[in-house]
């Protein structure tokens, strides 16, 4: 084959740096944060971005993101975000959580982050388990899911029902864009950059907090294949926390 004709259709973001991650094979941790880093590159902010980054799996993305980042103790990332912002209030500040460290421990400071308004963007990623420390029953873990700590299954009789964050946080004034996006194929991966991007943009507005949840795949913690992980999602996962838009300030709905 000639090499004249090659040429590059796909290369690595300038948001992101060259170093393997750590994620789990079938993991879509990995999606994402490509997607956050072509929104930063695009939007042309990377310089000035600070990222804070949680306890969970993606408490090693200060390694992959090409910015400035901070590492939050568990649950306090909108907190830092906060302080951050507020002492930096040009700078571009993100979280990127999972459902373990968000609507657990952390759910009293994005609950509080989102009634303040704060003027921050929330990377959420749901994939219904805590991830690092061996799948166990999340507050997002579905009714009747197993994990390693409800191997019969989640009750809800005596285990409660699932939180669905995004319509929590949509009835709280401060709140400019909530929506629930999913990467379990590229339609789909698509509409979730679209949501990202929406979510910086708001920043950049000033409109108060944006969040984008994000339905993810958590294949050795399910313990199924990969591609059965993303079918997981789609029969799953989407009927009991439904993708779409659950708050979008007036502003914005020019962006989507």
């Amino acid at each position: 084959m000639s090499t004249d004709t090659l040429q590059v259709v796909y290369q690595r973001p300038d948001a992101l740096t060259p170093a393997l991650t750590h994620y789990c094979p079938g993991c879509t941790h990995g999606v994402i944060h490509r997607l956050v880093a072509e929104v930063l590159d695009e939007l042309e902010i990377r310089d000035k971005t600070i990222g804070v980054a949680s306890v969970g799996c993606s408490v090693f993305a200060y390694n992959y993101f090409n910015t400035d980042f901070a590492q939050a103790p568990h649950g306090r990332a909108p907190a830092m975000a906060t302080g951050i912002k507020r002492v930096h209030p040009d700078s571009v500040v993100f979280t990127y959580q999972g459902d373990g460290d968000l609507a657990s421990i952390g759910i009293a400071e994005i609950i509080h982050a989102a009634a303040r308004g704060e003027n921050i963007t929330v990377i959420f990623v749901n994939n219904a388990v805590y991830g690092m420390t061996g799948g166990q029953m999340a507050p997002t873990t579905l009714p009747g899911m197993r994990t390693t700590s409800s191997t019969l299954g989640r009750n809800v009789a005596t285990m409660g029902y699932p939180l669905r964050v995004s319509e929590l946080l949509a009835n709280l004034e401060g709140v400019s864009y909530v929506v629930r996006r999913s990467v379990h194929d590229p339609g789909n991966i698509n509409k979730t950059k679209k949501a990202i991007k929406t979510a910086f943009k708001a920043q950049l507005m000033g409109k108060g907090l944006a969040l984008v949840e994000i339905l993810s795949s958590c294949p050795v913690n399910w313990g199924i294949e990969p591609p059965d992980a993303l079918k997981f999602i789609k029969e799953k996962m989407i009927p009991y926390f439904p993708l779409g838009d659950f708050k979008v300030a007036d502003e914005l709905k020019a962006l989507e």
